[in-house]
């Protein structure tokens, strides 16, 4: 097909705002898929996607409708995925940015747009679920006019459920967003913008073709890694793949290549051919920034092969999921993980236990954090800590830094006193408050991600009866005053459960975690100290009664030297099996600690 008939475009939106079930339509209405086949959010094919109703990752389909092919990729909504968007909207030329008419511009509304206008892109507004009755069809164009600052004319009207409008938003396409840009007959450029795994086939490259062609039996080499392949198939997805004879500059498609390996494949990589190393490699993508860590350990009967295994097949088609082997005294070896944010981290654990049938334990959630020290001959260097363990010693600490975010949030202006009032119980500073509209305000604050990774978005769903959303962007690290808090069992320090929080926190948040471990770590022969710390400095204590055995039961009168005797011998027992005894933490432990830590 010639590429003026070609036309590459993503939907963007916010979550829930009906991306998925435009995309459905788009499926009917081009014959992409049979109706008797066809099932409500066709191409989010992952259990998990169908069980919470969200799109985790980005899918490619190609559709034909008249005299064009459209490729269609459909995007996730919610902030912890806006690294898939991004990677879509490499691969467009235009964006097709849905808003619910019930709901208006919401937080992701307005970061995707920004994603999608500093890309390139063509924008083609869109008001769904005008069917519902009520339905604020008038103020969303409004509130779209003010923030695209395009005509009103412009925003088309739909309902993605009923098929309303949709033959006009599909004809608007053609029209609106321009064909792709590239040289048929030039050097073979093409962009990895995703990839999957097949247990027979090895891994599927995911790619759109900038200029030149590629087809069977061409020698290919990734430019980041070096790696040559010989091409096994190429094809488009229709939604199921599909060979064809060849990929063309502007498609999007696959490429199967006999790659086994993952550490050949990155995503934002340049394929290019064997025969031409000096073809120039494309930008890519900013690499993702993992915000939250944590670390999995084997559970129940998973070996830390089968962890292993698992998670580097996972890691192959997520490139913000970052992972290293730890051992830890309590737990012994696992994984440190990192994540974009807690979602993006429960995801990862739910398709780690469905997909491989391994059981995890799954410690507290914690941010990354820099740290200044002081090094030999005075001289000062920063680190960077992503687990509290690797906190240094607090006598070489200088200053400690904690990450920044820029947070909006969009909500009535109804709401304004008590959403401020969270952020400020939260640490946030006052930023900006803008209306884009009769009854929409943005409130800007800059927060330490540290206070809005746990609840903070629950809280606010709360305060604001569901009305509000949030987006966030990482800013900088900032000076605070943290401290690293240290839980002790039995003076022995438990670094699966030492956390690094603000210095206000530190008492309260270790006398709930004692309190909780003082109920779940059984009783032994002699007490068991729990100890919370801050530097060398005890905040908070519980004890662990021992067991009592009566040991002059069987004395019956007779002189008390007796009884003080067997009682002496018993303590002097104690104190021998308190030193050499162990005590064991059992995980239900550090599962009820993590409740707490998000409380």
């Amino acid at each position: 097909m010639k590429i003026e008939n070609i036309r590459n475009f993503c939907i963007i939106a916010h979550i829930d705002h009906g991306k998925s079930t435009l995309a459905d339509r788009f499926l009917l209405k081009t014959g992409a898929v049979d109706a008797r086949q066809f099932q409500d959010q066709y191409l989010d094919s992952n259990e998990l996607e169908r069980e919470r109703g969200i799109t985790i990752k980005a899918k490619a389909v190609a559709l034909k409708y008249k005299n064009f092919k459209l490729n269609l990729i459909d995007t996730p909504g919610h902030a912890d995925f806006s690294y898939e968007v991004s990677k879509s909207l490499a691969a467009c030329e235009g964006a097709i940015l849905v808003v619910d008419a019930t709901q208006g511009i919401q937080a992701q509304t307005v970061a995707n747009l920004n994603l999608a206008v500093d890309a390139g892109l063509e924008i083609i507004p869109v008001v769904n679920k005008i069917d519902l009755q009520h339905a604020q069809v008038d103020s969303t164009i409004d509130e779209i006019v003010g923030i695209i600052g395009c005509e009103r004319e412009e925003v088309l009207k739909i309902s993605g459920k009923l098929g309303i409008g949709v033959d006009e938003l599909i004809d608007a396409i053609p029209l609106r967003i321009p064909p792709p840009q590239g040289e048929s007959e030039g050097k073979l450029q093409a962009l990895i913008f995703d990839s999957t795994y097949d247990e027979y086939r090895g891994v599927v490259v995911y790619v759109r073709i900038r200029t030149g062609h590629v087809r069977k039996t061409d020698r290919i080499q990734f430019a980041a890694t070096g790696g040559v392949f010989e091409v096994e198939e190429v094809g488009v997805f229709t939604p199921s793949m599909k060979p064809v004879e060849e990929l063309r500059t502007g498609d999007v498609g696959y490429i199967i290549a006999n790659v086994k390996t993952i550490r050949d494949i990155r995503i934002g990589d340049t394929v290019r051919l064997e025969s031409a190393p000096d073809t120039p490699a494309l930008p890519g993508y900013k690499e993702p920034v993992p915000m939250v860590f944590c670390e999995f350990y084997p559970a129940g009967e998973t070996t830390m092969e089968a962890i292993e295994k698992a998670i580097q097949r996972l890691s192959l088609n997520d490139a913000a999921f970052t992972f290293s082997r730890v051992s830890s005294d309590a737990l012994g070896p696992g994984y440190h993980c990192g994540f974009l944010g807690l979602l993006h981290m429960e995801i990862i654990q739910e398709r780690l236990e469905r997909e491989s049938g391994i059981e995890v334990l799954k410690t507290a959630p914690q941010t990354t954090y820099q740290v200044m020290v002081s090094g030999k001959g005075g001289k000062q260097e920063i680190l960077q800590i992503d687990y509290a363990s690797k906190a240094p010693d607090e006598n070489s600490i200088v200053e400690w830094r904690e990450p920044i975010v820029h947070l909006k949030l969009v909500l009535t202006p109804e709401f304004i006193g008590s959403v401020m009032k969270l952020c400020d119980t939260h640490r946030g500073e006052f930023i900006e408050q803008k209306y884009i509209g009769a009854n929409r305000v943005i409130l800007t604050y800059d927060m330490p991600f540290g206070e809005i990774v746990y609840d903070f978005y629950d809280r606010l769903k709360s305060v604001s009866r569901g009305f509000a959303s949030m987006d966030y962007a990482f800013v900088d690290y900032f000076p605070s005053d943290l401290v690293r808090l240290r839980i002790l069992v039995a003076g022995r320090e438990v670094d699966a459960l030492s956390l690094i929080v603000h210095k206000d926190r530190a008492e309260p948040l270790g006398r709930n975690m004692l309190r909780v471990l003082r109920k779940e770590i059984p009783r032994h022969a002699f007490q068991v100290a729990l100890q919370a710390a801050v530097g060398s400095k005890i905040i908070a204590r519980e004890n662990i009664a021992p067991y009592l055995k009566d040991v002059i039961a069987k004395c019956y009168g007779g002189d008390f030297s007796r009884k003080q005797k067997l009682l002496n011998r018993q303590k002097e027992g104690k104190k021998r099996l308190k030193t050499v005894g162990q005590v064991e933490i059992p995980q239900e432990a550090f599962m009820a600690v993590l409740k707490v830590n998000q409380e």
